[in-house]
């Protein structure tokens, strides 16, 4: 079974709460002030890049690979944050960097409004509440 966000929202519009709240927002004109990005297009593009399209590891973590292996850095934070370096196979890398990407029609974003920071659990219980729902309970991966 594939996930789609839009299958898991199909029938947001049908809840008043959200209707309520969404509607006005749609019927506003939105104006959006924008300015020539510092040091052109191409450093602002780089610069959002690293905030919200992060990759599983940064290039600075890798210290060496060949055909058989990789090697990088980690961090080990079960013994007082020390740097680490581990040498895995190839393929349990790729296996371990693939985990990383989204299902088809996942959109990945930074987190940011109501899921945002140390408040995120009392938020969510409150959009919950407005919208009159419970949460899902986890469904496990096998």
């Amino acid at each position: 079974m594939q996930a789609s966000y839009f299958d898991a929202t199909e029938d947001l519009h049908r809840i008043p709460v959200a209707w309520n709240f969404l509607y006005p927002l749609c019927q506003k004109e939105w104006v959006v002030y924008a300015k020539a990005p510092f040091r052109g297009p191409h450093h602002l593009l780089q610069y959002l890049a690293r905030y919200t399209h992060r990759v599983a590891i940064s290039n600075y973590r890798l210290i060496s690979f060949d055909d058989q292996s990789v090697t990088f850095r980690w961090k080990d934070y079960a013994h007082g944050n020390k740097k680490r370096k581990m040498t895995i196979s190839a393929d349990e890398f790729l296996r371990r960097f693939l985990l990383h990407t989204l299902p088809r029609g996942f959109v990945r974003i930074r987190f940011f409004g109501f899921l945002a920071g140390p408040r995120r659990l009392a938020t969510l219980q409150l959009a919950r509440q407005l919208l009159g729902t419970k949460p899902q309970d986890a469904v496990p991966h096998s």
